[in-house]
């Protein structure tokens, strides 16, 4: 599949393939553990992300620092065009670490979306924004004294799943599934290649032929 930047392969991406097709896909290449926790859903389930992940470490805290969000502030200000932001909060439930203010930061910065493996906040004025984000649940209490980012642009751990910067992550109401920037390509090929074969089982099952005989034809389900 010849296609000369990343934005061109994400239209593609996001026109053609699913969370689960890109699961299969992944299996089939050996990389069966890719899907991020069920826990983590987006706000806006008809909101699709792809994008180069931009990884954020960040840890609870007990006090208040004297420069509270000066990483924060770094990671979200070097964020490039078609980035998705994926925090990692070390599973905390302390504070909502994302909100409208990042969400608008990000997005002006071109990031086509944020993972957060933790809680956020001021959802309506996200949903407003229809910016794509994804979580493990709401909690109205700011970071300050809560939470920090200690690390960006580093590997994180994010629904249970490693992800390095760079790597692609693809994001429906299904889950977040994340793609090893080493087998894109190959993982959006094979992806592509299925989905035609399942549109070809789609229309044969409606016209009333046996599961059997038209998996046995594909090799789909």
């Amino acid at each position: 599949m010849n296609m000369n930047s990343d934005s061109q392969l994400f239209e593609v991406m996001k026109a053609k393939l699913y969370t689960g097709v890109i699961c299969d896909t992944l299996d089939d290449l050996g990389y069966r553990e890719q899907a991020m926790s069920e826990h983590v859903r987006p706000l806006q389930p008809d909101l699709v992300v792809v994008g180069r992940a931009k990884t954020i470490l960040a840890a609870d805290v007990y006090h208040v620092h004297e420069h509270p969000y000066k990483l924060e502030i770094q990671a979200l200000d070097s964020i490039k065009p078609g980035e998705v932001v994926v925090m990692c909060t070390n599973q905390s439930v302390n504070n909502g670490i994302w909100g409208e203010l990042l969400s608008t930061a990000a997005a002006m910065r071109g990031s086509t979306g944020a993972i957060v493996d933790g809680l956020i906040r001021d959802t309506r004025k996200i949903k407003d924004m229809n910016f794509p984000v994804f979580c493990k649940g709401i909690k109205p209490v700011d970071s300050r004294g809560r939470g920090i980012v200690i690390d960006y642009d580093c590997p994180v751990v994010a629904g249970g799943i490693r992800v390095h910067p760079g790597d692609v992550v693809f994001a429906d109401c299904d889950g977040v599934a994340v793609i090893p920037s080493v087998v894109l390509e190959q993982t959006v090929e094979l992806a592509v290649g299925k989905v035609e074969r399942e549109n070809n089982s789609r229309k044969e099952l409606l016209e009333g032929k046996l599961l059997q005989d038209v998996f046995d034809k594909y090799g789909v389900l």
